[in-house]
């Protein structure tokens, strides 16, 4: 089934600000909220839908690919929406900061929805990690696999990521009573606030080790290198970039890794000139050529290719190699190599090299004045 747009599903403009777009998302998950709507499965869907939008607009990189590519975009990042109304909670709970950092939900539904999944259920979240993949023009028009060497967190491999010491384990932590987050009531002529915030000793993770790991310091992660293979496709350009789901930092104490975004830098070539998915290609060719024409060999983008030059080719005359370019990217089909001609004019010529010039000079077909010239000054003038 197509999906809907997702600044449709917002009611926001393609150039909404982030701040539009957040108000925007509020409003909605306001009004199709489960436990306004109970037993209402039409609006806990639309409440998914509009988290789903949210999750790509309000994320700067993928709000830039899905307007580029649009769903496919999205869904290359390994993106595939929420499954159940936990997620979302957990991942969009800090959005709805009410008065003193409280959530808008504890205002409206009494803190019940907005404890699911407040707690941060494993770990903390490992980073993005962002490289440069510089690319010939050979390697853009077939798509490519490369090969690259990164540091990066892995899990430790003493506790296996835990951050604990073998046999040492977890202990409730006597802050938050396992919760996560600490809450704090306040008093004022306009009635009681809530303010819930994360949980200092534990940092949201409602436990804390009882033996730290002496390999990681109780992190659950070390450094290392490793070596990631990425398939590049065809037609990719200049700061567009490839994102590998979880092949960035691993998470503290077990959480998530963060991905690897590959970004694509291209090389400068010392033949051609790229314009979309054609490749230019200056060629120079001489007076004789021009004027006779020739039958000639130009190089291309994986081999070489004959080109008929035809008699009374004018310089700066553009000729267009069918499918010699780049793929396109994401659809079928390539560009064109476009050859641009430049009439090769010498600086230096003999004695008799001029004389058969002059007597060239003679002849009407020689003579810039000629033909059409003499009509165009003539009607100047006359």
């Amino acid at each position: 089934m197509t999906k809907k747009d997702y600044y449709e599903i917002l009611g926001v403009g393609r150039n909404s600000s982030n701040d539009e777009i957040k108000s925007a998302y509020r409003k909605l998950a306001m009004k199709y909220h489960p436990d306004r709507n109970p037993g209402n499965k039409e609006a806990e869907e639309s409440f998914k839908e509009c988290a789903e939008a949210y999750e790509v607009l309000s994320d700067p990189q993928k709000r830039s690919r899905y307007d580029q590519f649009g769903h496919q975009g999205v869904n290359q990042t390994g993106f595939s929406g929420f499954d159940n109304i936990n997620d979302i909670f957990s991942h969009f709970g800090d959005i709805f900061g009410g008065f003193g950092g409280g959530s808008i939900f504890d205002e409206i539904f009494g803190g019940g929805s907005s404890q699911r999944g407040r707690r941060r259920s494993q770990g903390i979240p490992g980073s993005d990690l962002k490289i440069s993949l510089k690319l010939t023009y050979e390697e853009i028009a077939d798509g490519v696999e490369k090969t690259l060497k990164i540091k990066k967190f892995k899990p430790c491999s003493s506790c296996g990521g835990t951050g604990a010491k073998s046999g040492s384990g977890y202990v409730t932590c006597s802050v938050c009573n396992g919760q996560g987050q600490v809450r704090q009531v306040s008093h004022s002529i306009f009635g009681q606030f809530v303010n819930v915030s994360e949980c200092h000793n534990c940092n949201g993770e409602g436990k804390i080790i009882r033996d730290k790991c002496p390999n990681c310091g109780g992190d659950g992660r070390e450094k290392t290198d490793e070596t990631i293979n990425v398939k590049v496709p065809a037609g990719v350009s200049e700061g567009q970039y490839i994102p590998l789901k979880g092949k960035g930092n691993a998470g503290v104490r077990g959480g998530h890794a963060g991905d690897l975004l590959v970004f694509i830098e291209e090389e400068k070539h010392k033949y051609f000139i790229r314009d979309n998915d054609d490749i230019i290609f200056n060629f120079n060719i001489s007076i004789m050529d021009a004027i006779l024409g020739a039958d000639v060999v130009v190089p291309t983008l994986n081999s070489k290719a004959k080109l008929k030059i035809e008699p009374g080719t004018q310089s700066g005359s553009i000729l267009r190699m069918r499918d010699k370019g780049i793929r396109h990217l994401n659809s079928g089909g390539r560009g064109d190599q476009l050859v641009r001609i430049h009439v090769f004019i010498p600086k230096k010529i003999s004695a008799k090299e001029k004389n058969l010039l002059k007597e060239l000079m003679k002849s009407d077909n020689f003579n810039p004045e000629s033909k059409d010239a003499k009509g165009f000054f003539k009607s100047m003038f006359d």
